[in-house]
């Protein structure tokens, strides 16, 4: 169960307890947390809030969605308003606080019916636009926001996101990334992509190769020759 408040997590427990159905519960209290505990744990439901500081419930579910094996997602919330946003991310319940044993149960009983392989195609049906990227790690979870993203760099099976702190690897294609933000990065290579607000021009190179300058980072990709003619044509609409 993911909950920013302790009190909310202690009734969670205390029903979740009286079901004597031998639950192994977790809690977490964020969903940076949250994508940590589905890294380690891979529960087969999440118990989510929606209203929560820094990463909110909407988008934890949304990068809960995208794991090899996702949980179901059952929403607590106080505020009936996120219901449409939340069954758009494929949640399979949704309680309103204070939960009732009895609605807690029959959400309980919709995740436990739910096949993760139905999980799975729900998860890639939806493919929404998230709002950070996230990168597991021996560390833990990072999390990096989209919109601070300069280049996507592959090398081998990995992605560098890089950004002005620097970089953070990803365990997703460069393929998967341009189909999911499609508005926001531009191909300039087979093996880069540039986020289309930070293009600040072109630089010809001595080799008479052409290179692209992002903001606030020094790294400068190489733009090939199948794609230049598309990111001369986005610097003229910049």
């Amino acid at each position: 169960m993911v909950d920013d408040e302790p009190l909310a997590r202690e009734r969670l427990r205390r029903l979740l307890q009286a079901r004597d159905a031998g639950d192994e519960i977790r809690e977490a209290a964020n969903g940076t947390e949250a994508l940590e505990q589905n890294r380690l744990f891979e529960p087969d439901v999440v118990l989510l809030d929606i209203r929560m500081p820094g990463m909110d419930g909407i988008e934890t579910a949304r990068h809960i969605g995208q794991a090899e094996h996702p949980p179901a997602i059952v929403f607590c919330t106080a505020f009936d308003e996120y219901a449409i946003a939340a069954f758009e991310s494929r949640a399979v319940g949704y309680l309103l606080k204070p939960v009732q044993r009895d609605k807690l149960a029959a959400a309980l009983a919709a995740a436990a019916a739910t096949s993760r392989y139905q999980l799975r195609a729900l998860a890639d049906a939806t493919r929404e636009e998230r709002r950070c990227l996230s990168s597991r790690s021996s560390a833990g979870t990072r999390l990096l926001e989209v919109a601070a993203v300069r280049l996507l760099l592959a090398d081998q099976k990995y992605v560098s996101a890089i950004h002005p702190g620097g970089s953070l690897l990803l365990d997703e294609s460069l393929r998967d990334l341009e189909e999911e933000f499609p508005a926001r990065f531009l191909r300039v290579h087979r093996n880069a992509l540039v986020g289309r607000a930070h293009i600040r021009g072109l630089q010809r190179l001595p080799s008479g190769e052409w290179s692209v300058l992002l903001d606030a980072v020094d790294v400068r990709p190489v733009v090939s020759r199948r794609h230049l003619a598309e990111v001369r044509a986005a610097l003229e609409r910049l």
